[in-house]
């Protein structure tokens, strides 16, 4: 694979790479990369950021990552003591200039254009999974056949849209260690009161320099990402921690009271937290 920003070096000369991530958490770096990548999590749940999107992962989801989408997979450090992901890399050009032009591979072609905001797989999953599953103990060449059947499910099942929003330019490497350095500080922080001029410090900017800056690169202002991703751990919270009262999970979510927690929350979910509570 080429160099690129917060890429994850990959072996030379190959067509199609299978990648197992088995770690206590992913790499959770900010990072893109020519590749699109489909990934299956085996095992593990935490928080996934894709280009400008904040969601949540748990077992058995589908994923599928557009090329050059920045993105990291933030593993529940609190959650299993490991996690699993099973992933395959190609590009649109891996098996030749013109290969996925072909009239057998026309049904791809919404999957492509699709792809390029991310995806996560709704329905079918059990066919992808299984494919997937039997990628371990495959050949190279079992692989490829494996490779086509993934594809042909994804492209017969219904999926979502992951992000909204995808900057035009892929990000320099300044740029790249920036947005870096913000979503990462964000999202470690993200429970604690977190200010403009803080956060622009930490892109090494000045506030006005800095909000103009996020907004552009990612079509929403940087306290509505935290919000976000406040949002997101209270959801798990409300999930996992059944005994917590929301006042406390507000909280420890960094809203300073419940009013304004509801109040983001609704804004984020489109329901109310408690309505979270009634489906676990």
């Amino acid at each position: 694979m080429k160099i690129h920003p917060f890429k994850i070096p990959k072996p030379e000369n190959s067509a199609l790479i299978y990648q197992e991530d088995i770690e206590a958490v992913f790499y959770d770096k900010l990072h893109q990369h020519n590749e699109i990548q489909l990934s299956f999590i085996e095992k593990g749940n935490g928080t996934l950021l894709v280009g400008n999107n904040i969601s949540s992962y748990v077992e058995n989801d589908i994923f599928i990552i557009g090329s050059n989408l920045p993105h990291a997979f933030k593993s529940d450090k609190h959650g299993v003591t490991e996690s699993r992901m099973l992933s395959l890399f190609f590009t649109e050009s891996s098996f030749g200039d013109t290969f996925f032009e072909l009239s057998e591979f026309t049904e791809l072609n919404r999957f492509f254009v699709k792809s390029t905001q991310g995806l996560i797989v709704k329905n079918n999953k059990s066919e992808i999974i299984e494919c997937f599953k039997k990628l371990k103990k495959a050949s190279k060449l079992e692989r490829f056949i494996l490779f086509i059947e993934i594809l042909k499910h994804i492209a017969k099942a219904k999926s979502e849209i992951l992000s909204r929003f995808v900057h035009e330019k892929s990000y320099s490497d300044i740029e790249g260690e920036r947005m870096r350095n913000v979503f990462d500080y964000t999202i470690e922080n993200a429970h604690k009161p977190i200010d403009l001029n803080t956060i622009a410090s930490v892109a090494n900017m000045t506030k006005n320099a800095f909000c103009k800056y996020f907004k552009k690169r990612t079509n929403k202002t940087y306290i509505t990402f935290l919000n976000e991703i406040r949002v997101e751990h209270a959801t798990r919270l409300l999930e996992q921690q059944i005994d917590l009262p929301i006042v406390e999970i507000a909280e420890l979510s960094g809203f300073n009271n419940l009013s304004n927690f509801n109040r983001q929350f609704k804004k984020v979910k489109g329901y109310i937290p408690s309505y979270v509570r009634k489906r676990v």
